[in-house]
């Protein structure tokens, strides 16, 4: 289930459809920051939606037996991606095309998306091809 779509959010739910992974970066002192949010944690500057690589690693993860949601097949994962970006910048995702017995700590990934509703595309990660 998505969150409602604000001005601070949307980039980052809808840049899918654009196949980008956008995130909000501090036009003043360059941190990444996710999740959205309003202002600059570290020094208060503006925020704007800039697209990443997409590229990351699993930092933790869990897999999913128990279903929650009969619409989501078991077994699922999901991690904790961290972003090669930036050191902790870290999202919240499944992984998908692998098996799931076949995802561990440090798995290179890569962002793809899946559309939800007409205009939002969730980001999910899939294990890099070499």
């Amino acid at each position: 289930m998505l969150p409602p779509l604000d001005e601070h959010n949307r980039p980052f739910w809808t840049g899918g459809g654009d196949g980008r992974l956008l995130i909000s970066r501090c036009v003043s002192c360059e941190r990444w920051v996710s999740p959205p949010a309003a202002d600059c944690p570290d020094c208060g500057g503006e925020l704007a939606p800039r697209a990443v690589s997409g590229r990351g690693t699993v930092f933790t993860y869990t897999v999913n037996h128990q279903p929650f949601n009969p619409a989501v097949p078991v077994p699922y994962v999901v991690a904790i991606v961290e972003l090669e970006e930036q050191v902790g910048l870290r999202l919240a995702a499944n992984i998908v095309d692998c098996e799931p017995d076949s995802v561990h700590i440090g798995l290179p990934v890569q962002v793809r998306f899946e559309r939800q509703g007409q205009d939002a595309f969730v980001p999910v990660f899939m294990p890099r091809r070499a």
